[in-house]
């Protein structure tokens, strides 16, 4: 575990934001980047449905986080439809930097400018700990399904 203060300015912003929501897990530097969920998983030896896989998608004007289960695909035509929504398509590189503040491969549930509109995947909810991206393709972070939800402030939906 590496000390708040030696970590990555955007991994400070997450421990911070972990922090204030009460939530007790240290972020931990992987020596390789484990930008997917497959590669997390393998540095982590833990299987790749627990990993909190966030996925920022654009919909209606606005951001929008899906954390799913690493295992799993975003079905974003019954997503949209489940949800009310209009088209959800992924979000471009620039949108996600503006958006969390933070580059695909490292984006965390927490620490972005603003909260965003938020779906946790329910099938997250099968494991004791799960493990999130902690600002960095070089950072994760364990954490409880609830703590997720409640850090997120998100909606738990069925996603794939």
């Amino acid at each position: 575990m590496t000390a708040p203060n030696d970590l990555p300015a955007r991994s400070r912003l997450v421990h911070d934001s972990l922090r204030a929501a009460g939530i007790p897990g240290d972020i931990v530097v992987l020596p390789d980047a484990a930008s997917t969920a497959a590669l997390a998983a393998a540095a982590l030896g833990i299987e790749v449905g627990a990993i909190a896989n966030s996925l920022v998608f654009w919909s209606d004007g606005e951001p929008l986080l899906v954390m799913t289960s690493g295992g799993h695909r975003v079905d974003t035509a019954a997503l949209a439809s489940r949800l009310g929504r209009g088209k959800i398509q992924r979000a471009t590189p620039e949108q996600v930097r503006d958006a969390t503040g933070q580059a695909i491969g490292g984006v965390a549930p927490t620490g972005h400018p603003a909260p965003l509109v938020t779906i946790v995947d329910e099938d997250l909810a099968g494991f004791d700990e799960i493990w999130a991206a902690g600002g960095t393709p070089h950072t994760v972070f364990p954490l409880t399904f609830d703590e997720l939800v409640r850090v997120t402030g998100g909606t738990i939906w069925k996603v794939d």
